[in-house]
């Protein structure tokens, strides 16, 4: 029997896979919480299972979400990416992933991490909130409001507030697993 999900993840077995084993699931290292950093700024507009479908395209092309690489990301770097269908070609996208490497290297060299800095504001704890049903979450908070204006005085490009808290669930500084949730037991 089918364990109790979130609804929105039983379009496929990868979604179920991610919903089960990634999602809302605390992540304090930087080489991570700057992947889902730019897969969530390149879902902006677009569905999840979108980016999820393409998200080991994105980890070949994008270098592995090496920030120190993308950093460097030169002209042609770029022109080669907006030429690889297994990725969402938006130029304005594949510029913010650059730029955004670059701010997070200053965020860790003021901070020492950006897990630091992402996790203070929520104490280093997992907001935790109790909904019924998926549909009950929300879609921006004011704390993700708060980041957004944050990340964008420090130089990140394509982090709206809506960007910043799909961040903040895929990256477990808030569950958002409805009640019933199987991934909820024991937390």
């Amino acid at each position: 029997m089918e364990p109790i999900r979130c609804s929105w993840c039983s379009a496929s077995d990868l979604y179920k896979k991610y919903h089960d084993e990634e999602w809302g699931v605390p992540v304090y290292d930087d080489p991570t919480l700057f992947e889902f950093l730019i897969l969530e700024t390149f879902q902006a507009g677009l569905s999840w299972i979108t980016i999820l479908n393409k998200r080991e395209n994105f980890r070949a092309a994008f270098d592995y979400f090496d920030y120190k690489k993308i950093a460097l990301y030169s002209e042609d770097k770029i022109e080669e990416l907006m030429q690889n269908t297994g990725i969402v070609r938006n130029k304005l996208k594949i510029k913010a992933a650059v730029s955004n490497a670059l701010a997070f290297i200053k965020v860790q060299e003021e901070f020492g991490s950006f897990s630091d800095y992402i996790w203070k504001y929520t104490d280093g704890k997992p907001i935790v909130n109790h909904l019924k049903n998926s549909k009950d979450a929300p879609a921006t908070t004011p704390l993700s409001d708060e980041i957004s204006k944050d990340l964008k005085k420090r130089g990140f490009k394509f982090v709206g507030s809506t960007v910043i808290y799909a961040h903040m669930q895929a990256t477990g500084m808030v569950n958002d697993h409805v009640e019933n949730c199987f991934t909820r037991k024991g937390k």
